[in-house]
């Protein structure tokens, strides 16, 4: 691990102040330390805002408002997201481990990086790492990398499950900075890689994301998070569905949400799936005929064909677990 300066924050404005491209923040650390360990990041400076005022859970008739150095448990645990949110709640609870949970925070967990073998392993090119070395994972070992969202100079997926959740409930991201206040919905915040995978996401120098909002979701609504991994504890997704869905008292879908990880660069939604549920009678039959819609122009790897098809099947899944049809 290489040197850095390190400084503690006392207010959102110093903080913003930090404006040169090598200064990193600290929030619950469960990422960043990691990495600075590994030498995969070489900050100049390492800024502390734990002491930042950025906490807080509140629902009203907006809706759910999460400061963004909330821990994940914290949120996970909270009776009114449990009760309204039930995709965030599950997301929380089926990432990591019960321990990084009680130690990461929110706004950390939206900008955790990638999972990706070659990302972490410093021997190896890496675009995201250093731009213009190469992607090895086009043509190297490939199982756990993404189908959607993909482009020639990287094809790693994007690691976050609540982000999953928070993209299919249309959340919004208040992102503080030197220039002030702005928000910026959370499926606009991430960049797919096209060619310069190094920017990810779409935060300025200095900036901070500060708070998180859900917007209430209509009565009727039923939502879940199912994740599919190689096994069942702290494990990354290889295909993992978030869906909101509200039905009339017909039976009818009045409207739905839906977003997929662990196939993507970013978290995924699925708007194609969303569009042929509206307007219909839920079923069995209807799920799987709007799943089959999913991941139509997926670009699979030399290992990872069966992720298409994956994603199609923990789709229809997801739905009848929401909604109790079978």
């Amino acid at each position: 691990m290489r040197p850095y300066a390190f400084a503690v924050a006392r207010t959102i404005r110093a903080a913003t102040n930090h404006t040169a491209t090598d200064t990193m923040f600290l929030a619950g650390g469960t990422t960043l330390v990691d990495l600075v360990k590994l030498e995969v990041l070489n900050p100049g400076r390492v800024v502390d805002i734990n002491g930042l005022p950025m906490t807080g859970i509140t629902t009203g008739v907006d809706g759910l408002r999460i400061g963004a150095l909330e821990r994940m448990t914290a949120v996970a645990e909270h009776p009114a997201v449990r009760r309204d949110f039930t995709l965030i709640s599950q997301a929380l609870e089926l990432s990591a481990s019960p321990q990084l949970r009680n130690m990461a925070s929110m706004g950390g967990n939206l900008l955790q990086r990638t999972r990706c073998g070659y990302f972490r392993d410093t021997t190896m090119p890496c675009n995201k790492r250093e731009p213009g070395s190469g992607c090895p994972a086009i043509t190297g070992y490939n199982r756990t990398h993404a189908v959607l969202g993909t482009s020639d100079a990287c094809v790693a997926t994007h690691a976050s499950d609540v982000a999953v959740a928070l993209v299919a409930a249309e959340a919004t991201v208040t992102l503080r900075g030197p220039r002030g206040e702005r928000a910026v919905a959370l499926d606009r915040f991430y960049r797919r890689p096209g060619s310069s995978p190094h920017v990810e996401n779409e935060l300025l120098p200095g900036e901070l994301i500060t708070t998180i909002g859900v917007p209430g979701l209509p009565p009727g609504t039923r939502s879940g998070y199912l994740k599919i991994r190689d096994r069942q504890s702290y494990e990354f997704a290889l295909t993992s569905v978030a869906a909101a869905v509200t039905t009339s008292d017909r039976g009818i879908v009045t409207r739905a949400r839906l977003a997929a990880g662990g196939v993507a660069t970013v978290p995924w939604r699925l708007s194609e799936v969303e569009d042929l549920l509206v307007g219909r009678p839920a079923s069995a039959a209807l799920f799987e005929t709007a799943a089959a819609a999913a991941a139509t122009d997926a670009r699979p790897l030399s290992n990872n064909g069966f992720k298409p098809h994956m994603l199609r099947r923990a789709i229809t899944r997801a739905l009848i677990d929401i909604t109790g049809i079978s």
